[in-house]
């Protein structure tokens, strides 16, 4: 007891001191340090690895060359569930920037959610598709530490608002990968995503070819003025309804437009995801979302991707039957009676 009170004299003590120099200075003592905007968002169990699940398998890389931008090719990667019957189509959900989507250490562990979303039965059976953005065989490939904006065809493919990058995706992509998987057909079983330039390069994908995707999931998108991607809310209200499923979210805190002490709307991330968000509410779109406190980045976006998921894949088929034993099951591996 003697010993706790002489500490905490001596602690009262040097608060004194402090507080005594903040005078002799005429400075007020330093605040304490503010916590950073992404300092409350973590990964749940959803997005980690549980005992128990079947874990699916991440095949490749594979090189896709890319005819829509000659000389360039594309890297990306095939999760497969532990569930896949090839017998069976399955769903399917391409994720842009597919280096970062799937990182095991990541901020999002894309691969984690499917696996204990499909397990539950809250999400389909599902291939999962991720893609690394366009580039030269001499360019290096995009990393955690830097998704290629400097060095690749991503600034361009991803954010211009016109069907080139949906090419690449439905024309060169999706062959591929019904050469090798049993792929449902229909556009509603087809979901797409990304974050930032990512994600305004999903939302065009569905935009511009609803006929092969219909569920967009965005993440901090960029519908900013990289490269006219602002004039998105207007094109919705003024074009015809698609059908197309979109969940948004973003942060108070990103990027808000503001340089060298000026304004400039068409560069403030927030402001224009709240922007979209309204044009298709107000146009009648299937349109979820959710707004953060958070940064430019994927922690919120990692941290709420299996709701994000559960919301854009609510509508699979489901069997109200009490005496359907497989239905109330957890879904064991392809091959495994249930």
């Amino acid at each position: 007891m003697r010993t706790a009170v002489t500490g905490a004299a001596g602690l009262g003590l040097v608060a004194a001191a402090v507080l005594a120099l903040g005078h002799a200075t005429g400075q007020p003592p330093a605040p304490a340090k503010a916590p950073g905007p992404d300092s409350q968002y973590r990964l749940g169990p959803d997005s980690l690895p549980q005992d128990g699940v079947p874990k699916g398998e991440i095949k490749g890389p594979f090189t896709l060359p890319c005819e829509v931008s000659p000389g360039t090719q594309h890297t990306y990667w095939v999760y497969v569930p532990a569930q896949y019957d090839p017998k069976v189509p399955a769903a399917l959900m391409v994720f842009q920037d597919g280096q970062a989507f799937k990182d095991p250490n990541g901020d999002i562990r894309a691969q984690n959610v499917m696996d204990n979303l499909i397990y539950r039965r809250e999400i389909p059976v599902m291939i999962g598709v991720f893609i690394n953005p366009g580039r030269r065989p001499d360019q290096p490939e995009p990393t955690p530490r830097d998704w290629g904006d400097r060095n690749t065809n991503r600034p361009t493919e991803y954010n211009s608002l016109d069907d080139r990058y949906a090419r690449v995706v439905t024309e060169e992509l999706m062959p591929a990968l019904a050469k090798e998987f049993n792929i449902s057909k229909d556009p509603e079983m087809h979901g797409i995503g990304g974050s930032s330039s990512g994600a305004i390069a999903a939302f065009t994908v569905a935009w511009e070819r609803p006929a092969h995707f219909r569920k967009v999931l965005s993440n901090v998108g960029s519908f900013v003025n990289l490269r006219g991607g602002h004039v998105y809310p207007d094109k919705v209200l003024e074009a015809e309804r698609k059908p197309i499923r979109v969940y948004l979210c973003d942060g108070r805190n990103d990027n808000r437009g503001l340089r060298a002490g000026k304004y400039d709307e068409k560069m403030d991330w927030f402001y224009q995801n709240v922007r979209l968000m309204k044009a298709l509410t107000k146009k009648g779109y299937d349109v979820n979302f959710s707004w953060g406190i958070n940064g430019h980045g994927q922690k919120f976006g990692g941290a709420i991707l299996p709701d994000m998921m559960r919301w854009l894949w609510r509508d699979g088929p489901v069997s109200t039957d009490p005496n359907d034993a497989a239905e109330r099951s957890f879904r064991q591996p392809a091959g495994k009676k249930e």
